[in-house]
């Protein structure tokens, strides 16, 4: 059998959740930790097929048969390898390369390429600690990170000169250049990274595979990274994902932060479920990392403008995402600060109560489409309701979708509605309903938003309360819509009955003659009668 790149397959297990790959065959439930379902593999009528997502492992307590995404493709489509990979890369949105068995060559280039990081970020460490590095170590500190912090994360620093290129000066030039550390110049090899305080990049596996180098006087851009190479890449790494991973687990959620520095903050005071895109926007890919390991996910950004912007654009990745075991928040750290001087200046408990603040999905998708559009105006409630229904048709579970929209139909007639009816309102009497009919009216509103659109012009005289929790009563769709009609009739019935004896004491003070428009009415009313009597 060929022999397939290890980065690849490996590649293919950190974007899919094998909970997605195998419920496409399987009904999957959850249990405890794991998802149970039928065995595909074997007949039979009580579960003892078992799925762990975080280890993206399944098993059968029946037949014994066990593996991972690859191994169950390949036996419950009955499939070989490469049309198995094939299929789980279409899957995940990656492009499926060419494979050839791994040469030698390839495996000795990956070896010197970690050897290589890994002795570079024991250089940088061992440099933060002499006196070209004070500077950067008095930095470091007065961001509140102690020597035990330091040591943990690897941080160092890299000084002016070219210290890697000196110390593998009898290292072959492309193995150097490979790893992103130096480049060659018109006067021969130099360093990337100089007078920068460094942070090395961990894989999942907790091999050093790049650098993120922070500048130490001012300069701009105050943070660059590795450019991607055969082992890293920017757009498919998140900082302390490696630190974080086991408690992500543990918290049942992953909070994502703007950069590594908070990252580390957050991860050393109690929130180790943390983690950072390096330097860039959150991608796909990212996502998808972050899913596998667990659903439940707080995005964390400055409240500022860029925070807010920064904060919609995930909200967008992040919908296709979405399944029922999901939960989507988005916390803000006001006032200029975030979560770093947050922790370091207000301690743990402040920085707690803005993650226990986040606002789900559901109502922060809300509020932009109420930021964002005129929702004053017709033209603006139509540009918010495309707006919600772009977003909306993202979400790939369709029962899910289905509650989105259903969830924003009701809060359009609750209060756009307003808009409409605030002024039209104010000179209509409202009519007389007793307490029954209020509450059957409230849980028709918020069981039913279709019926409370087709007839909220009628609902809306009643001025009611629609945010009441109210117990389940037990109407259908067609009862509830029956009920609304035959209210609808028996008030105009009622409003046609007043003006009836009201014209009747006018006709009897000799004001006017209204005998016509009494015989109108009574007309008018004998039919209201008729159809009333027909839906009872």
């Amino acid at each position: 059998m060929t022999k397939y790149d290890n980065n690849f397959t490996d590649q293919l297990r950190e974007h899919l959740s094998i909970v997605d790959v195998v419920s496409r065959r399987v009904p999957l439930v959850k249990k405890g930790q794991n998802y149970w379902g039928c065995c595909p593999f074997h007949n039979e009528k009580t579960p003892s097929f078992a799925v762990n997502e975080d280890k993206g492992f399944f098993h059968c307590f029946g037949c014994g048969k066990s593996g991972d995404i690859i191994s169950f493709t390949m036996e419950s489509e009955h499939v070989d390898f490469k049309t198995a990979i094939s299929e789980l890369a279409d899957m995940a949105g990656l492009k499926l390369p060419e494979y050839k068995p791994k040469s030698q060559q390839q495996i000795d280039a990956e070896e010197s390429y970690i050897s290589i990081t890994m002795a570079a970020a024991k250089l940088y460490a061992e440099k933060l600690f002499t006196p070209d590095g004070a500077h950067a170590l008095e930095y470091i500190r007065g961001r509140g990170f102690s020597d035990e912090m330091i040591k943990k994360y690897g941080i160092g620093y890299a000084p002016k000169n070219n210290l890697i290129a000196n110390m593998f000066a009898n290292t072959k030039q492309d193995k150097l250049i490979a790893t992103g550390l130096c480049r060659r110049g018109e006067f021969g090899m130099y360093d990337f990274f100089r007078d920068k305080l460094m942070f090395p990049i961990f894989n999942a596996r907790g091999q050093i595979v790049a650098f993120s180098g922070r500048s130490l006087d001012g300069s701009e851009p105050k943070y660059i990274n590795t450019t991607d190479t055969e082992m890293f890449h920017k757009r498919q790494t998140l900082f302390g994902f490696n630190f974080a991973r086991e408690n992500i687990h543990r918290a049942n959620r992953a909070i994502i932060v703007e950069g590594q520095i908070d990252a580390i903050q957050m991860q050393c005071n109690g929130f180790g479920e943390t983690v950072a895109p390096l330097g860039t926007a959150l991608t796909e890919d990212h996502i998808a990392i972050i899913c596998k390991a667990n659903r439940n996910i707080i995005f964390c950004f400055d409240g500022d403008n860029a925070g807010q912007k920064a904060a919609a654009r995930a909200c967008g990745i992040v919908l296709p995402f979405l399944r029922d075991n999901s939960d989507v928040r988005f916390a803000f750290v006001t006032g200029g600060k975030d979560p770093d001087e947050i922790l370091r200046k207000s301690g743990r408990a402040e920085m707690e109560k803005i993650i226990n603040n986040a606002v789900p999905l559901v109502d922060f998708l809300w509020n932009i489409a109420n930021k964002n559009f005129l929702i004053k105006t017709p033209s603006g409630r139509t540009q918010a309701e495309k707006f919600l229904k772009q977003n909306t048709d993202k979400i790939q579970d369709n029962l899910l979708k289905y509650e989105y929209e259903r969830d924003y139909k009701n809060r359009r007639y609750k209060e756009w509605r307003n808009y409409n009816n605030q002024t039209d309102l104010s000179n209509i009497d409202v009519p007389e309903i007793d307490n029954v009919i209020k509450n059957t009216l409230v849980f028709i509103v918020n069981k039913y938003p279709e019926l409370a659109e087709r007839y909220g012009d009628f609902i809306s005289r009643f001025k009611l309360n629609f945010d009441m929790i109210q117990k389940d009563i037990n109407l259908d769709f067609n009862s509830a819509e029956k009920y609304l009609v035959s209210l609808k009739l028996q008030k105009y019935i009622e409003s046609l009955e007043k003006q009836k004896r009201d014209l009747m004491v006018n006709s009897l003070s000799g004001k006017n003659d209204v005998h016509e428009e009494i015989r109108r009415i009574d007309e008018e009313l004998i039919r209201m009668h008729e159809k009333f009597d027909l839906l009872v």
